[in-house]
């Protein structure tokens, strides 16, 4: 068993299930009421516009439905600790394929309508244990979930940063999972217990080599909300960049994550 294997938290797969259908239908709810001007605003992601970004959301269940189509691979090929890490590999071929389909949808809300029907097809119809293909190993469909939990999250996340007057909600399982899986993913990468890194309400992991604490107050800590944990863990905003602006509190000689952020890419 991989050390990812071994140190990954339960998530309640019924939960998972629900959370990531609400995340795409607050999505798909907030989508309907853009204006061809909104659609055409940049985001943080580059050069990607919020079409663009938008219809990113709808490939979101595309990687399942496709690894559905065929035979189940025989045996699990990537843990969902180690999917973090992985998922840079592939980040060229995604932009193309979303410039593609961007480029070749008309009518976003049928888009929208049709993936919601089909997800919700598959997250019915599929155990929990099949085991699915996808660009970097085969997981379980359980995990694969939760890999679509953190995926809606961050880019709802890019949505809000793109368009504040949409405020697209952030379903609270959905964002509990993407917080976890991150912060896990965190520990994993560097690990060590000399530096507590608290999230709450949702996480608290210890992480950095050095002296391990015990007891009482750790002498070194970080402390940041969700959303903006999200935004350090995924690259989205820089390390000095939220200690200077007071999103993170981080005190002690340890304390600085600056040169094992971002865990996801």
């Amino acid at each position: 068993m991989s050390p990812a294997k071994k140190r990954t938290r339960r998530y309640d797969p019924v939960k998972i299930r629900a959370a990531v259908l609400a995340q795409f239908g607050h999505v798909r709810d907030g989508v309907r009421t853009l204006t061809p001007e909104q659609l055409a605003r940049p985001t943080r992601l580059g050069d990607w516009t919020v079409r663009e970004l938008v219809v990113h959301h709808t490939m979101a269940f595309g990687m399942l439905e496709r690894g559905l189509a065929g035979p189940a691979p025989l045996k699990q090929e990537l843990a969902l600790l180690d999917w973090p890490s992985a998922t840079g590999r592939s980040a060229g071929e995604i932009a193309d394929s979303t410039r593609e389909l961007a480029a070749s949808v008309a009518d976003l809300d049928a888009l929208f309508e049709e993936r919601a029907a089909r997800a919700a097809e598959l997250l019915s119809a599929t155990a929990d244990d099949r085991l699915v293909p996808t660009r970097f190993g085969a997981m379980t469909f359980a995990d694969a979930l939760v890999t679509r939990a953190v995926e809606l999250t961050v880019h709802t996340d890019d949505l809000n940063d793109a368009l504040p007057e949409l405020a697209v909600p952030h379903d609270r399982q959905a964002l509990a999972a993407c917080t976890r899986l991150l912060a896990d993913a965190l520990a994993l990468s560097a690990p060590g217990g000399s530096v507590e890194v608290r999230i709450p309400p949702y996480a608290v992991v210890q992480c950095v080599a050095g002296p391990k604490h015990t007891r009482g107050t750790p002498p070194n800590v970080v402390e940041t909300d969700p959303l903006a944990w999200i935004r350090l863990a995924t690259g989205r905003v820089e390390w000095g960049v939220a200690v200077a602006e007071a999103w993170v509190a981080a005190s002690g000689e340890r304390a600085d994550l600056s040169a094992v952020l971002p865990v996801l890419t």
